[in-house]
């Protein structure tokens, strides 16, 4: 298989999970600045949202700890959609596995980012669903398809596996060792760079724009399919000649 941007597995490089860790974790950072401005709660993971849901339970508030089960519900059914989706796709043409669930994921910030302004009027929590949603299927995309080396919507696990490989770089020697290190530290750190970039994005329009911002998401989703799209059939039309 001609390897693409989104290519699969251990058929990826270093290469081609920086490149989808910059576009994704853009988008997050997007989506999370965007989304907790707009309705208050986190829209890109879901470990707040469980303490919350917990709280709620013990005061017996069940209305609001069902709203906060929703939240959890919700990213959970868009990581199993997308797994689903990778499967049934990986066995007719790899190459196109990333296709439909970026597609919906692109669809969903777009139709946030035009009818955001009503919903926050009568349906925040639609809001915030839809957008955990996106992520759930973002974030199970990404894993698949690296073989589970990047995740792009939430931090802590990223500080956490920076932390331990940093101070593995103290004690491994060998060089082949410590430039497997140094690319693991890298993918870290430009997965955590585009997400703070997206963020800070993500603030400064929203201030202009609202959840318009979102459009950007969106937009950056569908170029990256293009031009990976354009990619691999240059490289297929390469492969083809050299054969």
């Amino acid at each position: 298989m001609t390897a693409n941007v989104y290519s699969s597995g251990k058929k990826r490089t270093p290469k081609h999970n920086l490149q989808i860790a910059s576009l994704l974790s853009f988008v997050a950072g997007i989506v999370n600045v965007a989304g907790f401005l707009a309705v208050a709660t986190l829209t890109t993971n879901v470990t707040g949202h469980f303490a919350f849901f917990v709280d709620e339970v013990f005061k017996l508030n069940f209305w609001q700890s069902f709203i906060y089960f929703l939240y959890i519900f919700f990213f959970f059914l868009g990581s199993f959609s997308s797994s689903f989706m990778v499967e049934i796709i990986s066995r007719r043409n790899e190459n196109y596995v990333y296709v439909i669930p970026t597609s919906i994921e692109s669809l969903i910030l777009l139709l946030i980012a035009v009818f955001g302004k009503s919903l926050l009027l009568e349906n925040p929590n639609l809001i915030a669903c839809s957008l955990l949603f996106a992520m759930g299927l973002q974030n199970s995309l990404v894993t698949r398809i690296s073989n589970a080396t990047v995740r792009t919507t939430h931090l802590t696990g990223l500080f956490t596996d920076l932390g331990i490989e940093l101070s593995q770089l103290f004690f491994y020697k060998e060089q082949a060792s410590r430039d497997k290190l140094i690319s693991s530290v890298k993918l870290r750190l430009t997965i955590i760079s585009f997400f703070f970039i997206g963020g800070i994005i993500g603030g400064i329009f929203y201030s202009k724009m609202g959840l318009l911002v979102l459009l950007i998401g969106s937009a950056s989703l569908v170029l990256g399919i293009i031009f990976d799209n354009i990619r691999l059939k240059i490289r297929l039309i390469q492969k083809k000649y050299r054969s």
